[in-house]
């Protein structure tokens, strides 16, 4: 089974990865967050809404959004794309599995992504991020990206029965801008935003950081990255049941190879 997670998920991200070119990859994964980080904490410090410390961590952690939500919808719709589910459905290997495990090389990109971009707002800000704080960011940005990706992957299982499954995609990534705090503090929100962002990814592992960061010790962030590790469940969760039910619907209405 862990090969079958493993292996397998390595082999998918090679055949469906979209960023084809290196440059391509570096401009819209590496350096468009940092220049995303940097327009944000200019404009705090304008507003004077927050300390740079904030955007810095803030931006940081949603950075992995964009690659881990659209790299989990693209590892189940992008087989229909290329006209390849059929054999993959076929498989008498848990789909369930095969699936689950295409999430974490995504998962990956968001962790190499969340780090660059730590690195370039605080090399572009002049801003220092503690020492004793670096390994528990690391543990943050790592379960805020698995997050992102089983959420990026329940989102992939709808596009078994709806074609336009990137217009969900797209508007879910732009929420999360608002919906997470990471631009705006949680004090400043309405309550119903807050109650709808603690269900949705890396809320609460920006939540973490920011406590590591500010001087809290990794005991301090049990609890927020707790709760983001137990969304990521939820939302691996959601995504197994989608893929079984919408399978089994797309394969009633013969609707897999519909493009």
């Amino acid at each position: 089974m862990l090969r079958l997670i493993g292996v397998g998920g390595v082999i998918a991200y090679r055949a469906l990865f979209n960023w084809t070119t290196p440059a391509m990859f570096i401009g819209t994964l590496l350096v468009g967050p940092v220049f995303q980080l940097v327009f944000f904490a200019f404009l705090g410090r304008q507003l004077a809404v927050g300390s740079d410390h904030f955007y810095i961590v803030g931006n940081a952690v949603l950075a992995s959004s964009g690659a881990c939500v659209f790299g989990g919808v693209m590892a189940v719709s992008n087989e229909r794309r290329f006209g390849t589910l059929g054999p993959v459905l076929l498989s008498p290997r848990s789909r369930t599995a095969v699936f689950l495990g295409r999430a974490l090389p995504y998962a990956a990109n968001g962790l190499l992504i969340a780090t660059t971009t730590l690195l370039g707002g605080v090399l572009v800000m002049g801003v220092p991020v503690p020492a004793s704080a670096l390994p528990g960011l690391l543990l943050a940005f790592t379960i805020g990206s698995v997050s992102c990706a089983f959420f990026g992957l329940a989102l992939g299982a709808i596009g078994l029965r709806f074609r336009d499954v990137w217009l969900i995609s797209n508007v879910a990534v732009a929420l999360m801008l608002l919906l997470t705090g990471v631009n705006v503090p949680a004090a400043a929100l309405p309550d119903w935003i807050r109650t709808v962002g603690s269900f949705v990814p890396i809320t609460h592992a920006a939540e973490a950081a920011r406590r590591l960061v500010a001087g809290g010790s990794l005991g301090d962030s049990v609890a927020p990255l707790a709760a983001e590790l137990v969304v990521g469940v939820a939302y691996a969760g959601l995504a197994a049941v989608l893929l079984k039910i919408f399978e089994a619907e797309s394969r009633r209405r013969a609707s897999l190879d519909t493009l």
